[in-house]
C-alpha cells in the first residue's frame, strides 16, 4: 500500500530502518489519504526545497510494518491522524499528531534541525 504524495515512500520496516540510520535529520508522516493528513503531506511537499538537510518521508498508517511508528513511546497517546515523527540520528525528537500547518511543520523543523 503506497500513499498518493509526492514524498518518498516507506513500506517496510527496514525501509524505515536505513531511513532513520542513514539519514541525520528525517521527518516521516504516517497517515491515510484523508483530511487530516493531506495537509501535511502537501505542506512537506511545498517546503522540502527549503530543507535540503532534512530527508521528508511518508508511511501507510495501514501498513503491517507502520507499526514502527505506531508504537514509538512518543506516539502512545496520539488519537488523530497523521503521526508525525522527526528523527535526528535515529532518535524521536518531537512528533505530532493530527493536522498540522505549514507554519507548523515550519516550526519544529527551524527548532529541532537548524541549518
Amino acid at each position: 500500500m503506497q500513499l498518493q504524495t509526492n514524498l518518498k515512500h516507506l513500506m517496510s520496516e527496514a525501509n524505515f530502518r536505513a531511513a532513520i540510520s542513514e539519514n541525520k535529520n528525517v521527518m516521516i508522516c504516517c497517515g491515510r489519504m484523508g483530511p487530516m493528513c493531506i495537509p501535511v503531506y502537501k505542506a512537506m511537499t511545498s517546503i522540502r526545497a527549503d530543507y535540503p538537510h532534512v530527508e521528508f518521508y511518508d508511511m501507510a498508517f495501514d501498513l503491517p510494518d507502520a507499526k514502527v511508528i505506531r508504537n514509538l513511546p512518543a506516539c502512545g497517546n496520539f488519537m488523530g491522524l497523521p503521526f508525525t515523527v522527526y528523527f535526528q540520528d535515529g532518535a524521536v525528537v518531537a512528533a505530532t499528531s493530527s493536522i498540522q500547518s505549514e507554519q507548523q511543520v515550519k516550526a519544529i523543523l527551524d527548532k529541532k534541525f537548524s541549518k
